[in-house]
């Protein structure tokens, strides 16, 4: 059977026309539509794709699956792009960076026309930061200080390991997963959290969405910004995690 991230990433991948520049996102859902993309390509389904990777997981798969990419500089207006996400509330803000790239994520999200949000079920919430830690890509450079702003901001904050050792993020900077909370004003919590040296990014990503498509037990849901009465549909009875 179908697994509910491949019906979510597969169903986004059909918004994938020839000739535009795809952002390629990180993660187990999103790698689903850039197998179907690449799939797409080999069957003559759309031609003339170029294709920017969010990190360099993303990056060598898309190479191995033959999907032309351009250069790191985004020398072009990425058309869409296909990502998934830790965490999404009824505004359409996100928590992302589970994965490690989300300074990438964000650059291309800010540099995309469509920003696409491939998810199932459990990975909505009524308040962002509910289910899920907050990830802040620091500089490895006074990084405890970060830290501790990090809990006078009332976060507990978990510096990233991955196997016992230290994770560094493709741009060699580290991971503090800040629990917060639900958090009642994400715009606020990341004007704080931009203006401080150090930080390098955040994983809240706010006011980028433009489509969602959530898969469940009833197939895959297509959610818009100003589709109100879908999302409270959507979102009335919070997933159990």
């Amino acid at each position: 059977m179908i697994n509910l991230k491949q019906q979510a990433g597969e169903a986004a991948a059909a918004l994938v026309q020839s000739g535009m520049v795809v952002g390629l996102g990180t993660g187990s859902t999103a790698i689903f539509a850039t197998r179907r993309i690449a799939a797409m390509l080999r069957s003559g389904a759309v031609t003339g794709i170029v294709a920017i990777a969010t990190s360099r997981a993303t990056d060598a798969a898309a190479r191995e699956l033959g999907i032309p990419l351009l250069t790191d500089d985004i020398p072009n207006e990425i058309d869409i792009t296909i990502d998934g996400a830790d965490e999404i509330d009824p505004s359409l803000t996100l928590i992302k960076g589970g994965g490690g790239a989300l300074l990438r994520e964000k650059i291309v999200a800010q540099s995309t026309r469509r920003q696409v949000i491939v998810v199932d079920r459990a990975k909505l919430s009524p308040c962002i930061g509910t289910h899920w830690a907050l990830p802040v890509e620091v500089l490895a450079f006074g990084w405890r200080a970060q830290e501790r702003f990090l809990r006078s901001l009332g976060a507990a904050v978990t510096q990233r390991e991955m196997d016992g050792t230290l994770f560094l993020t493709d741009q060699g900077n580290m991971i503090l997963d800040s629990r917060f909370g639900p958090i009642a004003d994400p715009a606020a919590l990341a004007a704080v959290l931009g203006a401080r040296a150090g930080i390098v990014e955040h994983g809240l990503f706010i006011g980028l969405t433009h489509d969602v498509f959530v898969a469940g037990a009833a197939g895959v849901l297509h959610l818009r910004p100003d589709d109100t009465d879908a999302i409270r549909s959507a979102f009335r009875d919070d997933p159990v995690h």
